[in-house]
Parts: C-alpha cells; structure tokens; sequence
C-alpha cells in the first residue's frame, strides 16, 4: 500500500468482518463490568405477594370507618414468617416491614396511629384499600426481561439479577489483546536504564486502557531490536492465542524498526501502515492467522492516542458494543494555523463555560509528551487542510479516555 490512508478508512478497516466473541457463564460477583450476552428474564415475582410498607397493624379498611376504631389483636406476621390465619372483621394482627398481608386484611395502619393495650388495638387514623400496601408484582414479575443483551452490567444490575434469582450470567468473553514493546533502548519501570536508555511506559498504559475497555492484556515483555528476537516474539504471540496483538513501536520503517518485516516473514497479511493523521502516522494494521496485528508507534502519546482511536474500538466491537469514538461540538479556545494533509489530533484542555465547552489546545504538541497528555480531557480534531480558525469557532474534539 502507498500514500496515506484516511482515519476513518483505517478504522473500517480495523472493524471490517469483526463478530462478538462467544458468551460464557460468570458468576455474578463477577460480572461487574462484563457485557451481558443474552437477555435476562425474572425468574420471580417481586414481590411475590402483597406485603407490608411499614410497621403496623394488618386490618381492613370497612372497619375503619367511623373512629376511634377498637380492633382485636388476632396474630402477627413478620418478614419470613407470616400470619397463617385470617383477619376478620373487628380484627387486626401486628405486621411489620417486608412481611406478607394476611388473608382478609386490605390496609395497614401505621404503628404512630394506634395505641395497643394487651390483645386489643384502638386505631385513631383512618385507613382506606391498600394504603402502605406494596402490591404483588410491583417491582417486576417472573418472565419480564430487565436485562437486555448489550447492556455493560453496572452494581445496579448486579443486584437486580440478584433479586430475580440469577446466580451467574451469560456475558461476553473478555478479548485477549497482547502487548509486545519493541527497542533496545526500553527498560521496564523500577529497572535501571543505561546512558542511552528510557523507561518503557507504553504497555502499561495501553495495557489499562485495554483493561478498561474490557479486554484481558497480556504483556509479552520487551524484544531487543534484533530480527530473532522479534520473530521469537511473534511465536510466543501465537501461543497465547490472542484475538489481537498490539506491537508497541518498531513499525516504522528505519533500519531498526523491525515488526513490519518480521510480521511479513511469519506469513502475515498486512492491510496498511502509514494513516494520514498526526500523531500516529506510522501505524499498521494486519492479520496473522486469526490475530489481528495492529502496529503502534513508538512515541508515548502516539501509541495512546493511537489505542484510543484504533484499538479500543477493536475491543468494544469484539464485545459487541458500538466503538464510541464520537465526536463533539465545543468551542475553541485559542487561535490555529491551517491545517496540512494530515488530521491532527492536537492534545487540548476541556473547560465548561456558560457558552459552552471550550477546548484549548496545548502550545507544544510533541507526540513525545506524556506529560502534556496527562494534562488534557480532549483530543480537537482538524481535519486535513483544516483553514486558520480564531478563538471563539466552533471546532470537534474527542474526549480522553486515558
């Protein structure tokens, strides 16, 4: 492939032919996060009969009428052990929160209006049909689906699959994405680099913005810059048998930058590995076998920005979920250049103003800059030969998820 590719073309390109991967069953103090598979059906009434709202008394409203109203205590029901017998007329029996309404009894009145002597109760408030009554049925009832395929599971719907009776759900299978870092000139953090060494930070965080997305990381550690190396990688890539494979620089094409040669000499397809956008420029996407092989480069903040745009939507849409990389209207907040052929990505501060959001863009933008991207919620995006805009135009950002 020559020239450069659109980002969009990149990315349908990505997502061409991706299918959800297999449901598998988790319990459900696991499930937090996962992606429900299938939709959720009660497998009860909730609640599943008529039960009290409040402590008090179970009586019927047609004794009420006319008041004081002296009713005779004739049993009591409480959550777990309700009243077996029936409330008649002149009759009452003490109920307390979450218990049963015994048979024949229509109202509660609440402890605060009754004065109890003995056996006998003296109701000073009126009651009328189902007052402080929660009505079988009123939450949800068996068979009515509450939880419905898609859904990113959240502790509210822990619980209320734990409250229809599911122990365990169906939920997607968590994509296995692999990270292989690329360079002699990479140590791993709390190692001690020598004179013409960095601390690698890219898998880790590429590894959490997989993990946030939903997939499982595997990182594969750091290949020297050496043709055996890098195919010895590859290998212990395969064996893992990871849905994709994230190569961490090196896929350029200097002399050093070996992924792009070391994928093709494994058999790999390779779709295209230069993208009309900045940073990011120098990233590659193929297969090899049934991995897809996204090459990132190398500079931290392009291998981010490059994750955010490329390889999280891989992973939503191996879930099943839509890739949510939307863009947004927002104002801006300060003057740029024309814009090249490239589409810029620029780092950029998000602020909330009463005309709206407002993104202003950092001075330096060297992709080499992970501090600057840790001070930024937005990406604004300009798109290729993009005019001079002033401070004040609209303008689209992508917000951070880094």
């Amino acid at each position: 492939m020559s020239g450069l590719l659109p980002v969009a073309d990149a990315l349908a390109a990505i997502l061409e032919g991706v299918t959800p991967l297999e449901a598998e069953t988790v319990p459900l103090d696991l499930c937090l996060g996962r992606v429900l598979a299938a939709d959720v059906a009660s497998r009860r009434t909730q609640p599943p009969w008529d039960t009290s709202a409040m402590d008090g008394y179970a009586a019927r409203a047609a004794d009420l009428a006319g008041l004081p109203a002296e009713l005779r205590i004739v049993g009591e029901s409480r959550a777990g052990e309700r009243f077996g017998g029936e409330v008649g007329p002149g009759e009452a029996a003490r109920i307390f929160t979450g218990a049963p309404l015994p048979t024949g009894a229509d109202t509660i009145v609440i402890q605060e209006d009754a004065d109890r002597r003995g056996d006998t109760v003296t109701v000073r408030e009126a009651g009328r049909p189902g007052r402080f009554v929660r009505r079988r049925g009123l939450d949800f009832r068996e068979g009515e689906v509450l939880l419905e395929a898609g859904r990113v599971l959240a502790p509210a719907d822990i619980a209320i699959a734990a409250a229809m009776n599911h122990p365990e759900l169906p939920v997607r299978r968590r994509p296995r994405v692999a990270l292989l870092s690329t360079g002699d000139e990479l140590v791993a953090p709390g190692g001690d680099p020598g004179p013409d060494q960095i601390i690698a930070s890219n898998a880790y965080g590429v590894g959490a913005m997989m993990r946030r997305a939903g997939a499982d990381p595997i990182d594969l550690g750091i290949v020297a810059d050496k043709p055996e190396a890098t195919s010895a990688a590859f290998d212990r890539a395969s064996e893992e048998s990871p849905e994709v494979l994230v190569t961490l620089g090196g896929a350029s094409v200097g002399e050093h930058d070996l992924v792009h040669a070391g994928l093709e000499a494994k058999g790999a397809k390779l779709g295209f590995w230069k993208i009309a956008m900045r940073p990011g420029k120098p990233l590659m996407f193929g297969r090899l076998g049934p991995m897809r092989v996204l090459g990132l480069p190398g500079n931290p903040v392009s291998s981010m920005v490059c994750a955010q745009l490329f390889v999280v939507p891989l992973v939503k849409a191996l879930l099943g979920l839509p890739p949510d990389t939307q863009e947004e209207e927002a104002i801006l907040g300060g003057d740029l250049g024309e814009n090249d052929k490239r589409q810029d990505y620029m780092r950029a501060t998000l602020k909330k103003t009463p005309q709206g959001l407002v993104a202003t863009p950092h001075g330096r933008q060297d992709s080499s800059m992970l501090a600057t991207l840790h001070r930024s919620q937005c990406l604004l995006v300009r798109p290729p030969f993009a005019p001079a805009a002033k401070a004040g135009d609209p303008c689209r950002i992508v917000r951070l998820d880094v």
